[in-house]
């Protein structure tokens, strides 16, 4: 039977595991663990203090603080009481984050620190406090004042539906202002119950979370899944910490973005590069055994290999990883492939704030990296322009507050239109373009920027790869070489400004005259401009997910654009 609200989802998983592990909080030196009959209890003095503050059912308490365990607290107690929690991402600045208080009409803000605080500090009839600390949540909590019975918060729990709304997640915003998704219970318990029941994932198993559990795919796939199995949530100290951190807490299952795991191989790589030339060779063989085993064919010296030289790979993710989870963006080809080698499962999926992230995703025993996998409970299906159409019990109720938004996302038949081009590779979904960002040469032909984009990225020196034409008789990119693997090879000293180093410009080139040998010749990038600073969050040219803002990158090189035009 299923849970009838999150609430009652941790509710039913600490009354069956009490005793169970439910947490791993990061301190000083080691991880301390917290119990399920804690989670519960620890939950409830949270729900007590929220209470207090005046929150009252249907409520909106925004979150915006960097990841923590206390952080959780605050989620799970607002779940318990019916309050609908607004989550902020702690990067944005403090326009965006003021408009969404907003937009949402919250009534309090809950802030991870004094800096968090001061960009919303003084919003009218908007209560703003910190996570811990002095005078914080947290010191309400631990002064045992403000308490709630068994009895009351079982009843709050009780009266909470499935068709109540938990939750609004305000979109990334590529283009525009960000639109808040209004996400029912229902849809989170509905992506959990079907990924347990799809994925061989148990309660033992033990995720380790880092990415910003602001975003929908930590949310319900880094928090509430691990929940409703019963297995164990760690928390990353920081980003800093996160190599060390896997080593002490040896995960099982990893969420992450493609963005991590090609950062993880190129500190691999670059490793062995710097290694004798017989490490090298050795590397070579076994990452090319390993990759001929991944894929079914014949490789005799692939065991012997793998406990010689990529054990030790495995090991510096703790050596018990059984799945990394890949969403966010597109999964590079050569990126999955140098896991296999390794002997490590990368599972890619695919999903979306209006969706509640868990529409699809890869099964170990048939694993086609090069798709987002099969359904996970919803149903898909693809227009007559290529445009992936979604429906079913994990779908947004709607935008708050924008009804023609969401008569323009969710059609008459209840479907929901994503801006995302794909097809089907039997039960298995592919994920070609976005719709929005088709480009359409002078010449009248289409081109999907993304494929072209990944071939380019494919390569060892190139980092970053925008590719535009609109309107264009070719094909132009803007490149962000990997500066540490360009200069590495040409022996260039730090601080060498690539754009200007004669071989830099010429290694470039020749990359991407190699790549256009691999598409059509209508999409071969005629033009490059090679950029001297990488996209960031900061920058404006990234939203808060790792996704490229188009429109900005136009806006912001528009005359390095405009010198390829000619």
């Amino acid at each position: 039977m299923e849970a009838k609200s999150l609430g009652d989802m941790l509710r039913r998983t600490a009354n069956r595991l009490p005793e169970k592990t439910a947490m791993l909080v990061p301190g000083k030196h080691e991880f301390s663990a917290i119990r399920y009959s804690e989670l519960l209890d620890t939950v409830r003095a949270y729900s007590g203090a929220i209470r207090s503050l005046g929150i009252k059912r249907g409520d909106r308490v925004a979150i915006l603080s960097e990841n923590c365990a206390e952080w959780a607290f605050v989620d799970w107690a607002c779940h318990t009481l019916g309050v609908v929690v607004v989550p902020i991402y702690p990067t944005l600045p403090a326009d965006q984050a003021t408009y969404i208080v907003k937009d949402c009409g919250a009534s309090l803000v809950v802030a991870g620190s004094p800096d968090q605080r001061a960009k919303v500090n003084n919003i009218d009839g908007v209560e703003t406090i910190l996570l811990k600390g002095d005078l914080s949540l947290d010191a309400r909590v631990q002064s045992r004042e403000h308490g709630m019975d068994a009895k009351t918060w079982n009843e709050e729990i009780d009266a909470t539906g499935v068709e109540d709304l938990s939750t609004i997640i305000y979109t990334s915003g590529t283009t525009g202002l960000p639109k808040g998704a209004m996400l029912p219970h229902r849809a989170f318990i509905h992506v959990c119950e079907c990924a347990q029941k799809q994925l061989p994932l148990n309660e033992h198993d033990t995720f380790l979370t880092f990415l910003p559990m602001s975003h929908v795919y930590e949310q319900v796939a880094g928090q509430c899944l691990p929940i409703c199995l019963g297995a164990t949530i760690a928390y990353a100290k920081n980003l800093a910490s996160l190599a060390g951190d896997m080593l002490k807490v040896r995960p099982t299952v990893l969420l992450c973005v493609p963005r991590f795991l090609e950062a993880f191989r190129d500190k691999v790589t670059d490793a062995v590069a710097k290694a004798p030339p017989l490490r090298q060779r050795l590397f070579a063989v076994a990452m090319a055994q390993g990759l001929k085993r991944g894929t079914g064919e014949f490789a005799p010296l692939a065991g012997v290999l793998d406990k010689i030289v990529l054990a030790k790979v495995r090991e510096r993710l703790g050596g018990r990883i059984r799945y990394f989870v890949s969403g966010g963006a597109a999964l590079p080809k050569h990126v999955a492939e140098f896991f296999i080698s390794a002997g490590l499962t990368v599972l890619q999926g695919y999903g979306l704030t209006e969706t509640t992230g868990g529409t699809c995703i890869n099964h170990p025993d048939r694993n086609k990296y090069w798709t987002v996998g099969e359904s996970i409970g919803m149903d898909i299906k693809i227009a007559a322009d290529g445009e992936i159409l979604i429906k079913g019990p994990a779908l947004m109720t709607g935008y708050y507050n924008l009804p023609q938004e969401t008569a323009n996302a969710i059609d008459v038949d209840g479907w929901f239109h994503t801006g995302d081009i794909g097809e089907f590779e039997g039960q298995n979904l592919k994920i070609t373009d976005r719709k929005k960002d088709l480009i359409v040469l002078g010449n009248g032909k289409n081109v999907a920027p993304q494929p072209i984009e990944s071939k380019l990225t494919e390569s060892p020196f190139i980092s970053e790869a925008v590719v535009l034409g609109d309107g264009m008789d070719h094909c132009i990119a803007l490149i962000i070489p990997n500066f540490e693997a360009v200069r590495t090879l040409l022996k260039l000293p730090d601080g060498t400004v690539l754009s200007e180093n004669a071989d830099a410009k010429s290694l470039i080139k020749k990359e991407i005259d190699r790549i256009n040998k691999s598409v059509a010749s209508f999409e071969m990038v005629k033009k490059h401009y090679i950029l001297d600073n990488p996209f960031s969050i900061e920058g404006g040219e990234l939203t808060p997910t790792q996704k490229v803002k188009r429109k900005v990158v136009k806006e912001k090189y528009a005359a390095a654009i405009a010198s390829l035009k000619s």
